[in-house]
């Protein structure tokens, strides 16, 4: 039986809790960034305040083999 794991909860969040959902460290992430392997305008965007926010269900959706 496959079990739907489909993040649930807030659509966007920033980088600690990013952490805490994923187990990459600050760095890595911040790595996956740089390197484009998370792009801006899909996995992350800068909110309002100019905070980076992370796109939980697109990042979820990339660790599960997707690139969106």
């Amino acid at each position: 039986m496959k079990i739907n794991k489909e993040i649930t909860g807030p659509h966007w969040a920033l980088i600690n809790k990013v952490i805490e959902i994923t187990g990459y460290s600050d760095d890595a992430i911040r790595a996956k960034k740089k390197r484009g392997e998370w792009l801006e305008g899909i996995h992350w965007r800068k909110a309002p305040d100019n905070r980076v926010v992370f796109d939980l269900s697109a990042i979820n959706r990339w660790m599960g083999g997707s690139h969106a």
